[in-house]
């Protein structure tokens, strides 16, 4: 009865041996006395105890590897340090377990000699600024050299790209000297764009004064125009009123006199007066004296008359009075008839 239950526990422990469980994402690679049988997918399987075993476990997930930094020598012989990121998967897991003995570890040299080879064909500038160019040719590289290992390549990124001391401070001269021309460019464009705004704003102000300028000269003028007009409009129909009246040619006559009058009111020392009019004054005023309109004042014929005292002026004597009169008489107004 003991050996029985002996032998059952012997056989439960060789079956719990033989029971393998897969997890999601992993694959096991079965190898039968020593030699790959198959794969083992994610579920639940049954082996051979002590003639199946498994030989290896295989990630079936995107895998990421951060190798530490490489120094690398530039074109321009600059050594700098690079560490690299590379982000693969297992494609092939037989190959992955039998590929390489350690495939991690010849992807990292693999990465760094490709880098090496890469970045030796470029200057420091250009190792700088080409980033995406240096990880598409190292990804194709990488993907191509680990076929063979079951390994598919997704991604490859230069991490940290370090130069040293010495072409840091540089750099940092050289960036701050082009910022500083940066800044003194940006201050000319504006001072030049400040003194191009300032011109066009003087230009414009002088343009518009000048037609401003122009605007009221033309107005003043044609003010001016517009009065002369309505003067001589308002003569011209004066004229044509004292046609439509029929006036005779005395009431002419007077006309002309009264404008010989305001002539005289004038500063003029010498009036031309025509022969006509000088005639036909002189007739009018003999026919007024005679009809005795020349003085309305009424005189008083019964009051005797009595003539002031004559006074002597002892600057000058009547004679000297008398041309002096007639000097200053002729010396303001001179009436000269015209033929």
């Amino acid at each position: 009865m003991e050996f029985i239950i002996a032998l059952l526990a012997i056989l439960l422990v060789v079956i719990g041996f033989g029971i393998r469980i897969v997890p999601q994402g992993y694959v096991f690679v079965i190898e039968r006395l020593g030699k790959y049988h198959n794969t083992l997918v994610p579920g639940f399987h049954v082996i051979i105890p002590f003639i199946d075993r498994v030989a290896k476990r295989v990630s079936l997930k995107e895998q990421v590897a951060d190798f530490p930094p490489q120094d690398v020598i530039t074109k321009d012989n600059v050594i700098m340090k690079i560490d690299t990121v590379v982000y693969f998967k297992v494609q092939d897991p037989k190959l992955y377990a039998y590929g390489a003995e350690r495939p991690i570890l010849a992807l990292e040299n693999l990465t760094a000699t490709t880098l090496r080879n890469l970045v030796g064909e470029l200057e420091l500038d250009q190792t700088l600024t080409s980033r995406d160019n240096i990880n598409s040719k190292m990804r194709v590289i990488l993907d191509e050299a680990t076929d063979p290992w079951g390994i598919k390549v997704g991604r490859v990124e230069l991490k940290n790209i370090i130069p040293p001391e010495e072409i840091q401070r540089s750099m940092e001269k050289q960036m701050k000297a082009e910022r500083d021309r940066r800044e003194t460019l940006l201050e000319a464009e504006g001072h030049k764009q400040a003194s191009i705004t300032r011109a066009e704003g003087d230009k414009q102000a002088l343009v518009l004064k000048a037609e401003a300028e122009r605007d009221a000269a033309i107005a003043r003028a044609t003010g001016q125009a517009e009065s002369i007009r309505l003067v001589y409009e308002a003569e011209a129909k004066g004229i044509e009123m004292l046609k439509a009246a029929n006036m005779d040619e005395r009431v002419l006559l007077i006309k002309k006199l009264e404008a010989l009058e305001k002539l005289g009111d004038g500063r003029a020392t010498k009036i031309v007066v025509p022969t006509e009019l000088a005639g036909a004054a002189s007739d009018l005023t003999f026919k007024t004296e005679m009809l005795g309109f020349g003085n309305n004042t009424p005189v008083d014929t019964t009051a005797p008359k009595q003539s002031a005292p004559k006074k002597d002026d002892p600057c000058c004597s009547d004679s000297d009075k008398g041309a002096t009169t007639k000097h200053f008489a002729q010396s303001h107004v001179d009436f000269e008839p015209t033929k």
